[in-house]
């Protein structure tokens, strides 16, 4: 059974086919964010601090740690920016962290003050990448993102994008990286511009598990971009592609309907034994009342939610 382990100074985290789904926190991520990546230019923090606790205390299992700040010289700004955010994030809160950058130079520098095992987001299939990545990746021992896109650009072929994972995980072994310590994303695409995405993504999904037999995670909240009330879609989305086979998300775990449908997939998944977490999460819930649910079902929904978009820019940065 493939297992990826992740830790912090003080706990280990395993993600796997036979564990409860991994929630990755993406809350903290200035990509989209203007008024935290001013914050962040101005070593103001506290935006930073209050995410990762409410994330954490939402049931976040890991978070994703990232200090995009600017797209003018990141080489030159965002490894110590990213220095800096990591060692507050893993000085207040004990899950394991992510590393997410484009910028090889930061991750190598992240990796150098995350304790324990972080995971790094990420690589993709171009060549420039896997060379500059993977060695990083075998000299600290962790586990990296592999993100299923190449030179060529992100294929709406899903046989294509398993390809490109097949030669990821292939040159990770040329580097003695074992696949357990490959995280594939099989890079969720907009159901509201793509109509088979979400077909495409369940696909994929089976054949990493039963081919690659990887781990997989993603960027949630892509499969609703551009539609009303998106947090319905991403909820409907959850239990569907754990029961495809995904193991991990980077997502918001401040949305209760989103969380609550994870826990009820861990339940379903028999990744919650003896249903004990549901029943410790949920034992003293009051279901809303008849007005307040109408009123909620009512409200326009908020268009918040992290654009993928905006990382894939940053990948080309160096």
């Amino acid at each position: 059974m493939t297992r990826t382990i992740v830790a912090s100074a003080t706990r280990e985290v395993v993600i796997g086919f036979d564990q409860p789904f991994c929630v990755i926190g993406e809350r903290i991520n200035p990509t989209g964010r203007k008024k935290l990546a001013a914050e962040m230019v101005a070593g103001n923090f506290e935006t930073v601090k209050q995410d990762a606790l409410a994330q954490v205390a939402a049931g976040a299992t890991m978070l994703d740690v990232n200090a995009g700040v600017t797209a003018v010289d990141p080489n030159a700004t965002e490894p110590g920016l990213l220095v800096q955010t990591l060692e507050i994030v893993q000085d207040l809160v004990d899950v394991p962290l992510s590393i997410d950058s484009s910028v090889s130079a930061a991750i190598e520098a992240g990796l150098k003050v995350a304790r324990g095992r972080p995971l790094v987001n990420s690589v993709t299939g171009e060549e420039e990448k896997l060379e500059a990545i993977l060695p990083l990746i075998k000299k600290y021992d962790v586990p990296v993102v592999a993100i299923s896109n190449d030179e060529t650009g992100i294929s709406e072929d899903p046989d294509v994008r398993f390809e490109v994972a097949k030669k990821i995980v292939q040159h990770a072994a040329d580097y003695g990286i074992p696949a357990h310590d490959i995280v594939v994303d099989p890079l969720v695409m907009p159901i509201g511009a793509m109509g088979t995405a979400g077909q495409q993504v369940f696909r994929l999904l089976r054949r990493l598990r039963e081919e690659l037999k990887v781990n997989t995670t993603c960027g949630l909240s892509n499969i609703s971009f551009g539609l009303p009330h998106r947090h319905g879609i991403n909820a409907g989305f959850i239990p569907m592609v754990i029961g495809a086979g995904m193991t991990s998300a980077i997502m918001n775990p401040c949305r209760p309907q989103e969380m609550e449908m994870v826990r009820a997939a861990n339940v379903l998944n028999g990744t919650d034994p003896n249903c004990y977490n549901w029943i410790m999460t949920y034992r003293d819930h009051q279901p809303a009342a008849a007005g307040e649910a109408k009123a909620a079902a009512a409200a326009p929904a908020s268009s918040g939610g992290r654009r993928r978009g905006g990382r894939d820019a940053r990948r080309a940065r160096g």
